[in-house]
């Protein structure tokens, strides 16, 4: 099997396929590599410019090395291994959409702590309970969210889960892809 590809070898092939300095670049995409990124690292810290950025479709286990990112507004991590939102804190002021949809994520406690945040695609984890359903409500912006593929929706009648959802996060704006009409 060969060896995974780092982060660093990832920026540097975007580099040449761009013909563009990744550190000055607002959006960067190093999704579907192959062989695929396995660890987030401390050199992401240094893409200081960019808004929005995409590891979609590789095997990341944990979100790290983005602490430096103060300028991202967009994080996609959707289709990896990830089991927890552990990491995403340091981006509390600034991220607005994080896509984490297609993972193993039973936990998202980490984002209470997200004060700027829009967007959250979270469909197709391992979520079971409204307990951590209603961690959702904390982030004072939170308006769109995509669900479905959970367990805790998955064992309820789609009507049921919608109204129930609905009532429990009063800001909702949009779920599932759909308008929240109230």
């Amino acid at each position: 099997m060969s060896k995974p590809t780092t982060i660093k070898d990832a920026l540097a092939k975007w580099e040449d396929q761009n013909k563009q300095e990744a550190a000055t670049a607002t959006e960067i995409g190093l999704q579907f590599r192959y062989p695929p990124i396995e660890k987030m690292d401390n050199i992401l810290s240094t893409l200081t410019e960019c808004q929005k950025l995409s590891l979609s479709s590789n095997m990341i286990e944990k979100i790290s090395g983005i602490a430096g990112m103060k300028n991202l507004r967009i994080l996609s991590l959707a289709r990896n291994n990830l089991k927890t939102l552990n990491g995403i804190e340091s981006l509390a002021d600034t991220l607005e959409e994080l896509w984490v949809s297609y993972n193993n994520i039973e936990k998202i406690k980490p984002l209470e702590s997200m004060k700027a945040i829009k967007v959250f695609y979270i469909s197709f984890n391992l979520i079971k309970d409204w307990a951590e359903f209603m961690r959702m409500t904390v982030p004072p912006n939170l308006g769109e969210i995509t669900f479905v593929g959970n367990p805790l929706n998955e064992n309820m009648e789609p009507a049921l889960f919608v109204a129930e959802a609905v009532r429990r996060l009063p800001k909702l704006e949009k779920l599932d892809g759909e308008p929240v009409i109230r």
